[in-house]
């Protein structure tokens, strides 16, 4: 995936406070799984954010006092991600019901990258001039990554989710990501 479509979501998610209602997606690509030859696929609610929150160890909470903070903001994080050991073993329209969902009301693309055999869309779903959700759509032609995260997030908060939950370490411009010293949750 590239890098700088990462740095625009980060930039349109800055301001976000709040999230006053539910903005989940369905991200149907299990059908994938069978044909890939690598494959993440990480699905965490609420609850689950939690606890994983709770297992930061009393070191981590020092050197990365917001991480615990920012996940309590969180909805839910689903990461999908599939890699094929050919090209051709994944269509550009089995993306397609995602996309679709990320074009109803209140969902925006924020950024689209295409370049040829390669394609990343960034949509946030805004509610009252807040996001409530933000979807990365990416694909190339042995990979398809889908992120969905769900919540309250700001710009040092999704710094501070890289290299966690299967989310990229984000190199962002003036903006210190601590995924390096959060070790409890990864």
């Amino acid at each position: 995936m590239k890098r700088i479509p990462f740095l625009a979501l980060l930039t349109a998610a800055a301001t976000s406070l709040a999230v006053p209602m539910n903005a989940q997606i369905q991200i149907g690509l299990d059908s994938l799984a069978s044909k890939a030859k690598e494959s993440v696929n990480i699905s965490l609610d609420a609850s689950m954010l939690r606890l994983a929150g709770n297992f930061l160890s009393k070191s981590d909470q020092t050197d990365n006092p917001g991480f615990k903070k920012m996940i309590s903001g969180l909805k839910n994080i689903t990461v999908k991600s599939y890699t094929f050991a050919e090209e051709g073993q994944y269509k550009a329209e089995d993306l397609q019901p995602i996309r679709d969902q990320l074009r109803t009301a209140g969902w925006g693309s924020v950024i689209g990258v295409h370049e040829k055999g390669e394609s990343t869309d960034i949509y946030t779903k805004s509610v009252d001039g807040q996001i409530a959700g933000l979807a990365v759509v990416a694909s190339e032609p042995k990979e398809v990554t889908v992120i969905y995260i769900e919540g309250a997030i700001d710009l040092s908060g999704l710094a501070n989710l890289a290299g966690h939950f299967g989310i990229p370490d984000l190199p962002i411009p003036g903006v210190k990501s601590d995924s390096k010293k959060t070790k409890g949750v990864q």
